[in-house]
């Protein structure tokens, strides 16, 4: 006479083809719905003395089907966040305190301009106006505007040390 465990085991064997069917609704990969059938298998079977008996053997390994997918389902989700691309074969990022500081360089050089050149650079560099607008503005020639905003780029250069 067989033992009451060798007969459980018996029935979750036999309904490893609804098992496999069911997985199928979790994974459209045949590959993966195996693996989540024999990963019910081995805790069903690795836990069969918890099986009670008068309930539904089927609903108890689906049960166990359910719980083993959503457990790999919340793994995945806290995994994916870096799997498509290892942090070690992305460059470095580089620093952007630096740009942080030339900025604040290049304020206090533009502060420092006299005001005709500061008010051309700004109005043609900073607002994006072009010459002729900044020659109407500032009711001079559009040469002298040019001059003005040359000369403002010079200064904030050497200012800035761009030019050594």
């Amino acid at each position: 006479m067989k033992h009451s465990t060798e007969i459980l085991q018996e029935e979750v064997v036999a309904l490893i083809p609804a098992l496999r069917a069911f997985a199928r609704t979790f994974y459209r990969s045949s590959a993966d719905a195996d693996d989540l059938v024999q990963e019910t298998l081995v805790r069903a079977l690795g836990n069969i003395e918890q099986f009670k008996q008068g309930t539904r053997m089927k609903s108890w390994l689906f049960t166990i089907m359910r719980n083993a997918f959503c457990t790999r389902f919340r793994l995945r989700q806290r995994e994916t966040l870096g799997a498509d691309e290892c942090a070690s074969s992305q460059g470095s990022v580089p620093a952007d305190q630096e740009w942080h500081l030339r900025g604040h360089e290049l304020e206090a050089a533009c502060g420092h301009l006299p005001e005709p050149y500061r008010a051309a650079f700004a109005f043609v560099f900073v607002d994006g106006r072009s010459y002729e607008e900044a020659a109407d503005h500032f009711h001079c020639p559009i040469g002298t505007i040019k001059s003005r905003v040359n000369r403002a780029r010079q200064r904030i250069a050497h200012d800035i040390g761009y030019y050594h």
